[in-house]
């Protein structure tokens, strides 16, 4: 069985909520990708029928269409450092917080034989929190990787943070992570 790592929506629009995570999300690529463990990363965006009255999409009826992430925009795009390690096989498209809903990523997970999911990315307290929590109701072990995730600022980091790590799996750092895979 295998450890897959899940890089969640590193894209431009939240490039400033991942400065100080972005070092941190390519050293776990980097190591996946060496000791040949899947890695898959999510891409948040909206259909122009999403954007569009009665707004279908929950998210676009929160957010609004000025918040929201158009498929094809400058923001929807991968960070570029993000984009030079990230296969076409790897991308896995969504347009809600739980990459698990209206995507093929279980599916994804269950070919590759993955028993273990590690999360990074953005946002903590979001993408990040529902999606692990997610793979926890799903049966995988689940760990959150604080220093490889970023959110608007430090309280709701450690308020997603707090509250997973609660109920649903582990919360470390890149370290702990490199250290306790092969």
């Amino acid at each position: 069985m295998a450890t897959a790592l899940l890089v969640v929506d590193m894209q431009s629009f939240f490039s400033s909520m991942t400065t100080k995570a972005l070092p941190n999300v390519l050293k776990l690529v980097s190591h996946f990708h060496s000791q040949a463990l899947p890695v898959f990363f999510t891409q948040h965006g909206h259909t122009k029928e999403e954007l569009s009255p009665p707004y279908p999409n929950p998210l676009v009826r929160k957010w609004g269409p000025d918040g929201s992430i158009a498929i094809g925009s400058a923001e929807w795009k991968l960070q570029p450092e993000i984009e030079e390690v990230c296969k076409a096989d790897e991308l896995v498209p969504k347009n809600t917080y739980d990459a698990f809903i209206n995507t093929q990523l279980e599916a994804k997970l269950k070919d590759a034989w993955v028993c273990r999911v590690v999360v990074c990315g953005t946002m903590t307290d979001c993408c990040c929190d529902t999606t692990a929590r997610s793979a926890f109701n799903r049966g995988f072990e689940t760990w959150l990787v604080d220093d490889a995730c970023g959110t608007a600022n430090e309280k709701q980091h450690k308020a997603g943070l707090r509250g997973f790590g609660f109920a649903f799996g582990e919360i470390m750092m890149t370290k702990d992570v490199l250290q306790k895979l092969p």
